[in-house]
Order: structure tokens, then sequence, then C-alpha cells
């Protein structure tokens, strides 16, 4: 039989650890977009963040690192303009398109 683990024994899950390349980044915003929850969208972009290095998307974006983890923690709700700013940073461009 096998043992059991505790759920608490269990590592935690790190989304930007599984952040490989750009398809990766582009589907996982593509897919948090499609749920259209804001909160999720900024957490998102903070795992992409992360994965690409913090201290140089703060540096690219012009907003300081801790402003940056506190922006883009998940349920978090970050201006527009932040949104903007790492997204630039990150090489990345959010579009419209026509839902009919």
């Amino acid at each position: 039989m096998p043992q059991k683990k505790s759920i608490h024994a269990l590592p935690d899950f790190d989304m930007a650890q599984h952040i490989q390349n750009e398809a990766d980044i582009i589907e996982y915003l593509n897919q948090v977009l499609d749920e259209g929850d804001p909160a999720e969208l900024a957490a998102a972009i903070g795992h992409i963040a992360k994965a690409r290095g913090m201290t140089e998307i703060a540096r690219s974006s012009g907003i300081k690192r801790e402003a940056l983890y506190k922006a883009l923690r998940p349920n978090s709700h970050p201006r527009f303009d932040t949104i903007q700013r790492v997204c630039k940073a990150l090489g990345v461009k959010l579009v419209a398109t026509s839902t009919h």
C-alpha cells in the first residue's frame, strides 16, 4: 500500500518555474485573458516577471522591485499604467479582438 503524504508536505506550486519561452508566455496570458479576472491577470504577469527576473523587469519598467511584487501578487488590483509598463518590459502587448 502506498504511503500517504500530508498535503502540508507537498511542495508549493510555482508557475514561474513552468514558463520556459515566449510561446509559454503567450499561451498563459491568452488563457488568463479569456477567463477575464483582472486579479488573475496581475498575478500571471507577476509569474512571468518572476520567470524573466523581477530585478530586470523592475529596472526596465521603472518600477521598484518591491512595488512590483506588491502590485503583481494574487488578488491585487494594479493600475493599468503598471500593467502596461510591465508588459512593455516583458516584451508583450495586450491586444483587443472582436468577440463576434
